[in-house]
């Protein structure tokens, strides 16, 4: 079964509770607190893998969630850090926020992606003595790790997309210039799903989709375009297929105008991508019966290039793949699709964020709602990312409430155990 389009369900795992413990050792007199910290929740990481064409494995899971931290223990011993999850997409899937809809992340490399960052663990009560306290009984939770709907879009990755009504031979063309083996039969919606095929070329090749089921009215969910349309949104350039035999009693034009529209319907950048007509089944061409001038003429009025061909029996063939590959050449790469979501757009955080401010034992703890969802999504061991931390404290204006509860400089604050000292 092929799917193409899901919502799941992702968590990070938790952070680990640091421990509650006091060294207890025979011949050593006041040991003091040594518990130790929770470890990390398991991050969320997406990878796209060769090979897969589907995600069909989304269609009966929909919820996945990583490891959990490990709780800290005596000795000082760090609770174990949670299990990475690793999910599986095909390239060319696209992550959206299933909420805003905006893009996360586009899977068109071998590079892993983090989604989702574990929860920080929290710390030991060892972290917490001082001077004046010198028996801390108390520890830090571990921070609960985020947690998201997402969509996955499968966008296919092809240099050339076939497009064109039923039955005007995409399949056969892409069954003679390739090795792909699609369905092939003489009635509409034979081809059922998208089919990708690597065609050779002078020591180099390019990659070729056949997309299905455009007819009039696609765009509104006629036929089976509006669910593939999706698959020529990278393609760098499009062979729009006609019937010049006009075997089916269909006009040629009539056929070119009509997946023009629905182009445009759907999306008015894809209808502005470099097409080449291929005028098919010239081998059944009846030139007293088609108005082959006219057609011409028309083709000619749109600035596309033309070319004749047979796919039954090869004839332009090879002249249409140089020709292509030519055009190719010429045109930028494939499309990857930037992130249009951020972190900020992740916390949506409120009108103004508020926090508690409280001094114990010299150290001032901040605490609130907002500021631990925020926490739960840094990664303290990133300079980057500890830099847009300090970037929402600031916008956000908790730096500005810190001080207003008396934080200055030199100051020691702790953030949920994340202990530093204060630099306006």
């Amino acid at each position: 079964m092929f799917v193409d389009y899901v919502k799941i369900h992702i968590k990070a795992g938790n952070g680990g509770n640091g421990c509650v413990s006091f060294r207890r050792e025979k011949y050593v007199a006041k040991g003091g607190p040594d518990g130790g910290d929770g470890g990390r929740g398991g991050n969320v990481v997406f990878l796209a893998e060769v090979g897969k064409d589907t995600l069909i494995d989304f269609r009966y899971k929909s919820k996945f969630t990583a490891e959990n931290g490990g709780n800290g223990a005596g000795s000082k011993f760090h609770g174990k850090n949670g299990e990475d999850l690793i999910i599986k997409v095909p390239r060319g899937t696209v992550i959206r926020d299933a909420e805003t809809g905006k893009i996360i992340k586009d899977l068109s490399d071998d590079e892993p992606f983090i989604c989702l960052r574990g929860g920080k663990g929290g710390w030991g009560n060892r972290h917490f003595a001082t001077p004046t306290r010198q028996i801390p009984r108390f520890a830090k939770n571990g921070i609960e790790g985020p947690e998201k709907d997402v969509i996955l879009e499968l966008k296919m990755i092809a240099d050339v997309g076939l497009i064109g009504m039923p039955s005007v031979g995409k399949s056969s063309l892409l069954s003679r210039i390739s090795e792909a083996k699609p369905k092939i039969a003489d009635y509409h919606f034979t081809t059922l799903l998208p089919n990708l095929g690597v065609v050779p070329v002078d020591g180099t090749a390019f990659v070729c989709a056949d997309i299905p089921g455009l007819i009039e009215g696609a765009s509104d969910g006629a036929g089976l375009g509006h669910d593939f349309l999706r698959h020529i949104d990278r393609c760098r350039l499009l062979l729009h297929l006609v019937d010049i035999s006009q075997s089916e009693g269909r006009c040629a034009v009539d056929d070119l105008k009509a997946i023009d529209a629905e182009l445009c319907k759907y999306s008015p950048e894809l209808s502005k991508r470099p097409q080449i007509v291929v005028a098919n089944k010239v081998d059944a061409l009846d030139r007293s019966a088609v108005d082959v001038d006219g057609f011409e003429k028309y083709v000619a009025s749109t600035g596309r290039s033309l070319l004749y061909i047979s796919a039954a029996t090869g004839e332009g063939l090879k002249e249409l793949v140089r020709f292509v590959k030519k055009e190719l050449d010429t045109l930028p790469p494939l499309t990857v699709y930037e992130a249009e979501y951020s972190e900020e757009d992740d916390i949506k955080p409120e009108l103004t964020p508020t926090v508690t401010v409280k001094k114990e034992d010299g150290v001032w703890n901040v605490e609130g709602e907002w500021l631990y969802r925020l926490m739960g999504r840094i990664n303290f061991d990133d300079r980057e990312s500890m830099a847009y931390f300090d970037k929402m404290l600031r916008k956000y204006g908790i730096y500005d409430q810190m001080e207003a509860q008396g934080v200055s400089d030199g100051d020691v604050v702790s953030l949920y155990g994340f202990e530093y000292e204060y630099v306006k």
